[in-house]
């Protein structure tokens, strides 16, 4: 029996509801005050749909109605040589079976970090498709699938022009998808947290939780993106696109969460 946790998405194959989330037992992520809940999938897929929208042509994302878990958007990513899925969320309805379908199905799955594994698997099996996860994450992985790939390094390309990077940060393995065309798009997960004025983008070890992420992890990150040009910048949830200048804004950001950690008592904070 496939079961979700209702807090993160994360699905377990198991006889039994199981008593706890591994995901939601690390300080990353947090268990309700009210106790561990569970879904089984075909409830799931009976009580929810997705909703669909064009961000840019070729990029659509794809978000559960109502809200489920951390209520993550997907991306699908459409080129010439096949489409790539961005991260993934857990209700794989039929409705959403089809529509993918009709465009031509997924070529390759590639998840950011942990909080968004949910049902890669049945994703995967459903199209056919590799699972990308890096392999500094791999004691996270909850169910195991042939479709799993594990890669090292800092760098992966997938498909052409499409590139796999990792960040690190609230992760060890924390990834982000590069897509070299016109000026570059950056899929950023929350492994780069787009601010509401979509004029920055945050760091943390632990969002629910406010734990950040100390300054030399910000400043890896910087140097990892040094040499990767990109004008937009599309983050983990809905409304969370950066459509010019991304690069220029996550590269600010970078200082002024430097600057905020050793800039001591409130009120000392020096400009960058």
């Amino acid at each position: 029996m496939i079961v979700l946790c209702k807090t993160c998405g994360t699905s377990y194959d198991a006889p039994r509801e199981p008593q706890r989330c591994a995901i939601c037992d690390d300080e990353r992520q947090y268990v309700p005050a009210t106790g561990q809940a569970w879904v089984d999938f075909a409830t799931l897929t009976r009580t929810h749909t997705n909703k669909w929208q064009q961000i840019e042509p070729d990029l659509l994302t794809i978000k559960t109605v109502p809200a489920f878990a951390i209520s993550q958007r997907a991306i699908l990513l459409r080129t010439p040589q096949g489409n790539v899925l961005w991260d993934c969320i857990a209700n794989l309805d039929p409705a959403t079976h089809a529509l993918i379908t009709a465009l031509g199905g997924i070529d390759a799955i590639a998840i950011s970090h942990p909080h968004y594994y949910t049902t890669m698997q049945d994703w995967a099996e459903a199209f056919n498709a590799p699972v990308y996860l890096h392999a500094s994450d791999r004691e996270w992985v909850m169910r195991s699938s042939p479709a799993l790939r594990f890669w090292e390094g800092d760098s992966l390309e997938i498909a052409p022009d499409v590139t796999l990077h990792r960040l690190g940060g609230h992760f060890a393995g924390g990834t982000v998808l590069y897509w070299n065309r016109a000026g570059g798009t950056l899929l950023a997960g929350d492994i780069l947290q787009v601010t509401p004025g979509k004029d920055a983008v945050s760091f943390m070890w632990s969002y629910p939780n406010m734990l950040p992420l100390p300054a030399s992890e910000v400043a890896d990150i910087g140097a990892r993106l040094e040499n990767v040009p990109f004008e937009r910048l599309y983050g983990a949830f809905e409304g969370q696109n950066i459509s010019g200048n991304a690069r220029e804004i996550v590269m600010r950001s970078v200082q002024k969460y430097i600057a905020c950690l050793n800039s001591g008592p409130v009120g000392k904070l020096q400009k960058p």
